[in-house]
C-alpha cells in the first residue's frame, strides 16, 4: 500500500522517523559498517538526530547520476514499463512501519510488479571488487529484501554503476542483478522477524543488544 506521498525532502525525512526504511534494514541486522543497530534505535526513539549526509560528495554524485542511470536502464531493458515517484513511500500491509521509497517501479510484460534499485559506488581497493563479483554487497542485498517486504512485489533489479581508477584514469563498469522473490523467501522471512523485534524495542523504548558484525 502507499503509506505517504510527501512533496518535499523535509516532509519525507519527517515521515521516515515513523518506521524502518530501506537504508535502515542492514543496521537492524548489524550489517551496516557505518551505523549500528543501537545507533539506529537511538535515532528512531528520538534520543539522537540522524546526521544529514546529503552534501557528502559520494551521496551527491549518486543523487545526480540516478536520473541518467534510470533513463539508461529504460533504453537497455525496454521490456519493462518504468515509473518514478521521488518521495512516495510504500508500506507493508500488515506491518506499516516497514516502508520503502524506490528508485523506480517496474512492470514486466506479464504484468508483474518489480523494484528498480540504483547504486553508484567507487572501488578504492581490490577487496571491494570481491563484494561485487558473483553477487551483491550484503547491505545492498538486505535493502532490496526490505523493499520487497515493504511492497510485496515479485522481483527486483539492482543496477550498479561502479567507478574505479586504472592507470590514474576514472573507469566505469555497469552490472545488473536480478532477484526473484520466490528464490529469497527465507531471507525475507528472517529480515521480517528481525525488523518486528527491532520495532518492538523502539515502541517500548528498550535498547536492543548491540549486534557486532562477523569478523
Amino acid at each position: 500500500m502507499i503509506l505517504a506521498d510527501p512533496k518535499t525532502h523535509d516532509e519525507w525525512l519527517s515521515a521516515r522517523c515513523a518506521g524502518i526504511g530501506g537504508s535502515d534494514a542492514a543496521c537492524v541486522l548489524g550489517m551496516n559498517k557505518y551505523k549500528t543497530n543501537v545507533q539506529l534505535w537511538k535515532e528512531k526513539t528520538g534520543i539522537t538526530v540522524p546526521k544529514d549526509i546529503s552534501d557528502k560528495p559520494a551521496v551527491a554524485y549518486g543523487k545526480q547520476a540516478e536520473f541518467h542511470l534510470r533513463e539508461l536502464f529504460a533504453l537497455d531493458f525496454p521490456q519493462y514499463d518504468i515509473e518514478y515517484h521521488e518521495y512516495r513511500m510504500y508500506a507493508n500491509d500488515k506491518y506499516p512501519f516497514i516502508f520503502a521509497t524506490l528508485d523506480g517501479e517496474l512492470t514486466d510484460e506479464s504484468g508483474k510488479k518489480g523494484i528498480l534499485e540504483i547504486k553508484t559506488t567507487t572501488i578504492q581497493n581490490s577487496s571491494q571488487w570481491d563484494e561485487w563479483d558473483g553477487g551483491i554487497p550484503q547491505h545492498y542485498y538486505i535493502q532490496v529484501l526490505h523493499q520487497m517486504l515493504a511492497t510485496g512485489w515479485n522481483f527486483a533489479v539492482l543496477k550498479a554503476h561502479i567507478r574505479y581508477l586504472k592507470n590514474n584514469d576514472i573507469c566505469t563498469a555497469t552490472r545488473h542483478y536480478f532477484i526473484d522473490r520466490n528464490e529469497v523467501q527465507e531471507d525475507i522471512k528472517t529480515l521480517l522477524e528481525a525488523e518486528i523485534k527491532f520495532w518492538e524495542h523502539v515502541q517500548n523504548k528498550t535498547k536492543p543488544a548491540l549486534i557486532l558484525p562477523e569478523i
